[in-house]
């Protein structure tokens, strides 16, 4: 912290280079933050007020200079401005370094030597730069705070989670006897006594939630669709997440197997994947961000967001169940959820989670990381594709790699050409890249029949019949009854242009083929037959007596 009494003004390149040398100190201090304060005594640190920038958007247009004399660019976190008996008093709120990175002013790194300003030595600028080592944010010692922020029902929970977690190795009546200060520790959730930010996170009172501020530490469940409505929950995040996942409307659901009469009920969502999810959103989030975890719900799915990169490879690589994660973003908060039964440090979550849709007969969850911050999770509570959901009830020897490749293929997502050439050796597909689904002996399978029917695309012989049949009844036809005749019954898979396209590449395919000619021009068609066509039409009539 920096005081200046800057009574009138103050001269911009030189607070350019206290920012840089506050940015530099608090960074090598392990603070969040540093202050420079106009309008105080150096000496005696009395207010003795600053007319410095009064005017408000003065005042802010300090944000953009510091920015573009910075390298790399960074500007004041906050500019606060304190109105006091005693006069004004300006508060420059400045963000630590980055770590790794020290902060120069017009290409000058500048430190604190006592109370003056001062080159960043060659030693600091090495110490800065070479903090490698990322700082864990939930490892922290949060000041202040004392056992009385801790919530008595979340600790009274914690305790019985960890001695269901390590029942099978230590005496349950020993560590129900530990002293309060000795199970946090042994729990990992604080350090020699000391309340960190995990202990806030998972045992706190929600009135101490303030002592993690500027970090919110909420969870907010929001429910869209014909009705909406929203809850934020805050710390003991142990105790939180039940309460969250008590407002998901998490009904029965009935699915009908084929050939039978007694239907299979499903809860809409797996309670341990739905847990499992959140947990996974606490442990992981990059509370540094300043942002919460949401849930929303819509009527046939759950999505989760949660702030910071997937962390440790590719939700992806989770799902055989073999990955192991090798490093956590916050490793402290990680460990003390693992000691209180809420995760697994193996990485068998995401694992567990595919297997529960799977067992359930849903679609598998998805993961988006298409923004550059941020994870999506969407939990499916409905059936995509019935085909999909009867099949993993019929075939339950099925393989998991099977399972995942044709939810894909309900789904209507890319696959790699191996893939698909494997799914269509087993029959489990049909179709026309891109437009796959599933095979016609599954489909018939389940029941559904008319809607595979109506996807399903036949080959060309057999709409070059349905012409050859039509012109044969009427004589011949324009490009309008072709298109009456035909669109109905091609796949409902293509879009009506490629409908459309297809029907112009059949005539032209019979025309060249010698099955049928125009008549008229290429704007306005009249489709006949040739001699050969109607020849071979009148020795088939022949042949079968029976066909009229």
């Amino acid at each position: 912290m920096e005081f200046k009494e800057a009574s009138n003004d103050y001269d911009t390149d030189k607070l350019g280079k206290y920012f840089s040398a506050l940015c530099n100190e608090a960074n090598l201090r392990n603070c969040e933050r540093a202050w420079l304060v106009f309008g105080v005594n150096e000496r005696h640190r009395r207010v003795v007020g600053t007319g410095y920038r009064s005017q408000q958007d003065r005042l802010n247009s300090l944000k953009d200079q510091i920015a573009r004399g910075t390298s790399p660019s960074v500007s004041l976190r906050n500019i606060h401005v304190l109105q006091t008996v005693e006069g004004r008093v300006v508060l420059f709120e400045i963000p630590a370094a980055p770590r790794g990175i020290p902060i120069a002013w017009q290409g000058h790194y500048y430190a604190r030597a006592g109370d003056s300003l001062a080159p960043l030595s060659l030693e600091k600028q090495d110490t800065i730069r070479a903090q490698t080592a990322r700082q864990d944010w939930s490892a922290q010692v949060v000041p202040g705070a004392t056992l009385e922020d801790l919530d008595p029902d979340a600790l009274h929970a914690a305790r019985a989670s960890f001695v269901a977690k390590h029942a099978n190795r230590l005496d349950a009546n020993e560590m129900l006897a530990w002293p309060l200060s000795i199970f946090l520790d042994r729990s990992l959730v604080t350090q020699d006594g000391q309340i960190t930010r995990t202990a806030l996170l998972l045992l706190g009172k929600p009135e101490s939630s303030w002592r993690l501020s500027p970090h919110p530490a909420q969870m907010t469940w929001s429910l869209e669709g014909p009705e909406r409505a929203y809850e934020h929950f805050g710390p003991p995040f142990l105790l939180a997440t039940t309460a969250l996942y008590r407002r998901i409307r998490n009904v029965q659901m009935r699915l009908l197997p084929h050939d039978e009469l007694l239907p299979i009920e499903v809860a809409k969502y797996d309670q341990k994947a739905v847990l499992e999810a959140l947990h996974n959103c606490i442990a992981h989030q990059d509370y540094s961000r300043d942002g919460r975890i949401v849930v929303t719900e819509w009527p046939d799915r759950l999505v989760l967001d949660s702030e910071g990169t997937f962390f440790e490879g590719q939700p992806l690589d989770y799902v055989p169940g073999h990955q192991r994660p090798r490093r956590y973003r916050n490793t402290f908060l990680a460990h003390a959820m693992a000691g209180l039964n809420m995760i697994d440090t193996m990485g068998y979550g995401i694992h567990e989670m595919y297997q529960a849709q799977a067992r359930r007969y849903f679609p598998l969850p998805d993961y988006d990381l298409s923004e550059s911050a941020s994870v999506r999770l969407t939990l499916y509570g409905g059936v995509v594709d019935p085909a999909y959901t009867r099949l993993l009830m019929q075939q339950t020897r099925l393989s998991w790699e099977d399972v995942l490749a044709l939810d894909r293929v309900q789904k209507k997502l890319p696959l790699p050409d191996e893939v698909i050439s494997g799914l269509r050796r087993k029959k489990l597909i049909e179709g026309r890249k891109p437009h796959f689904h599933v095979a016609a002996s599954v489909a018939a399978a389940t029941a559904q029949r008319a809607d595979y029917i109506r996807t399903r695309a036949q080959d060309d012989a057999f709409y070059a019949k349905l012409v050859t049949d039509y012109l044969h009844e009427f004589g011949q036809a324009n490009r309008k009854d072709i298109n009456a005749l035909l669109l109905g019954k091609l796949s409902e898979a293509l879009s009506l242009q490629q409908r459309h396209t297809k029907i112009g590449s059949l005539l032209t395919k019979m025309r060249r083929q010698g099955l049928i000619t125009n008549g008229g021009s290429d704007a306005v068609p009249r489709w006949q037959l040739t001699e050969r066509s109607e020849s071979n039409s009148h020795s088939s009539k022949r042949s079968n007596p029976n066909s009229s």
